[in-house]
């Protein structure tokens, strides 16, 4: 579908608050989307965006691209996209929170409601930002892009990875990527994410014997076992970070083992997850930790599963241009981290772009009672549209 049409004025548009009540509302458990692409495109249609759907197996991805550059069609530059995801993770127990977490609702001059700060009230100050600034700005560089899943909170295999690897098979240049996720931590802008860790889990099985307590010579404790390897690589100090990541960190997070107090447990299960900074790859980490499984271990498995690699963007014009907008609509300066869990970002950085990632305060992000202050919303779709036009003008 591609629609030229500028004649819908951007006052006739709905407030940026109002896209993101009617995103709130439609209860996209992830991998579900409900709905929310289809709005985003239905207002985004009269800009003269091409959009495309990029869909595999139960997750709904968006591509949309707008170019106004008509010497150039077949290679724009810059590309700029807009990234984020329409699904959301479950409301948990109903009965704390205040309101219907699927009914967006005002209180104190906040907006409440699952999703609100992770992430759709960035999407919807994506949307409005970027109408705003083609009505502005109709013969603007490059080309404005979204890149929309909604499978970023769950299995994350059918969403923005795949829809890059397509892209990536197309010859498709990415330049600049926002992602809209929640960085901001005490007020609006003044933290933005220049860089994630990689994370990597691994699931250790440690075969022994079972048998009876009684006659322990008849037996191998799995749990004796995995006591001595367990010992060894929680001490460890893997590296020492650098100056954009913290140190490396291992994490046990799951040990299932017996079956009962007269049984010598025959096997144990070892899950643990590494979040690593880029002195470190995968396989170097696989490595070293499978040296001290064969150390301790004999008779064991080992099975990994990659997350997602570290990135970092160190510099460049797309940290510049939004620092830039974050001091010309709130007038503070931006802290440039790379602390927190992992997001689309990692994807989207093989294409080689730079990365930022900028959102609303993250303080309620996954519990009961997600919030964000309402004056922000608008704040929010205020520095997309500077970002847009300190970039593309």
């Amino acid at each position: 579908m591609i629609s030229n049409n500028n004649s819908k004025s951007v006052s006739s548009m709905p407030s940026t608050l109002q896209i993101a009540k009617n995103l709130i509302a439609r209860q996209s458990l992830s991998p579900k989307d409900e709905g929310c692409q289809d709005y985003i495109q239905s207002l985004l249609a009269d800009s003269g965006f091409h959009f495309e759907a990029m869909n595999f197996g139960d997750t709904k991805n968006l591509w949309a691209t707008r170019q106004a550059d008509k010497a150039n069609q077949q290679n724009p530059h810059p590309v700029f996209v807009f990234a984020g995801h329409t699904d959301v993770v479950p409301a948990g127990n109903l009965d704390k929170w205040h309101t219907n977490p699927f009914k967006p609702t005002i209180i104190d001059d906040h907006l409440y409601g699952r999703g609100t700060a992770d992430m759709k009230s960035s999407l919807a100050a994506m949307v409005t930002a970027s109408i705003r600034f083609i009505k502005d700005y109709p013969q603007h560089k490059g080309c404005i892009a979204f890149l929309i899943t909604s499978d970023e909170e769950a299995k994350f295999i059918n969403g923005t990875v795949k829809v890059v690897e397509t892209l990536m098979q197309r010859g498709q240049v990415i330049d600049y990527a926002l992602v809209g996720e929640p960085s901001s931590t005490d007020e609006l802008g003044d933290v933005i994410k220049i860089g994630r860790r990689g994370s990597l889990t691994g699931w250790l099985k440690i075969h022994g014997k079972q048998g009876h307590v009684a006659y322990p010579h008849l037996a191998e404790n799995a749990i004796h076992t995995a006591a001595y390897f367990l010992e060894e690589v929680t001490k460890i100090k893997w590296d020492s970070g650098n100056q954009y990541f913290p140190a490396t960190s291992l994490q046990i997070t799951n040990i299932q083992a017996g079956q009962a107090s007269n049984i010598i447990p025959g096997e144990i299960d070892i899950e643990f997850n590494f979040r690593f900074s880029t002195e470190f790859s995968a396989p170097q980490l696989q490595q070293q930790m499978q040296a001290f499984v064969d150390k301790h271990c004999e008779n064991s498995e080992l099975v990994w599963q990659v997350n997602g690699d570290p990135f970092i963007t160190q510099g460049g014009e797309l940290i510049e241009a939004t620092a830039k907008a974050i001091k010309q609509v709130c007038a503070i300066e931006t802290s440039q981290q790379t602390s927190g869990g992992t997001s689309d970002g990692r994807f989207i950085a093989k294409t080689g772009a730079q990365i930022v990632e900028l959102g609303p305060i993250n303080a309620t992000i996954h519990q009961v009672n997600e919030s964000v202050k309402v004056d922000d919303i608008e704040k929010l779709a205020d520095i997309y549209f500077h970002i847009l036009k300190n970039l593309l003008t």
